[in-house]
């Protein structure tokens, strides 16, 4: 009785992570405050972090909360505070409900997209063959699938990447020294 009732539990945790990171995905996207925001998208990356683990990929649920969840969510805050965004007259929503009506719709179009595309083969594509990433990971280790294509094959878009999060932490501080400097 128990051997039967461990996959169903499995498969319901693993179900229950993916809604909650969903969930909070939105609503860190429907937040008016930054820092409410900020918190939201940590909890969406926790909740990734599990499902990674989940997946039997404990190094990146592990990096998933020390790089995502730590280090980048810091800078954010950072930046939010360093802007004093706290203020309600400048984080004010100015977009009416119908620019929200437009995002929802593009929302369902892309998703009815992403079915016209799997079709009836949808089971199929949300399924690894049993126990590939266990193979993958007891062959070459468990930092070496990850590393080896970052480093070689995607070291541009991985470098370019990291200068982007520095020009977008250097905009926002001159931007909040100008307001500052304005308002003296």
């Amino acid at each position: 009785m128990q051997h039967n009732i461990l996959p169903l539990f499995y498969v319901f945790v693993f179900y229950l992570f993916a809604i909650i990171a969903v969930a909070s995905a939105l609503a860190f996207v429907t937040r008016k405050s930054p820092v409410a925001a900020a918190l939201w998208l940590v909890n969406t990356m926790f909740n990734l972090a599990a499902l990674y683990v989940m997946l039997d990929a404990p190094f990146l649920g592990v990096i998933q909360v020390l790089v995502y969840a730590g280090a980048i969510m810091v800078v954010f805050l950072f930046v939010i505070m360093l802007l004093n965004l706290g203020q309600p007259s400048l984080i004010a929503d100015s977009r009416g409900l119908a620019w929200k009506l437009v995002a929802g719709l593009v929302g369902i179009v892309l998703l009815a997209q992403i079915l016209a595309m799997t079709g009836a083969r949808l089971p199929e594509a949300l399924t690894l063959p049993e126990h590939a990433l266990a193979n993958e990971v007891a062959r070459s280790g468990a930092i070496d699938p990850i590393a080896a294509p970052l480093f070689n094959q995607y070291l541009l878009a991985f470098e370019v990447t990291s200068v982007l999060l520095l020009a977008a932490v250097v905009g926002a501080v001159l931007l909040g020294k100008r307001k500052e400097r304005q308002r003296a």
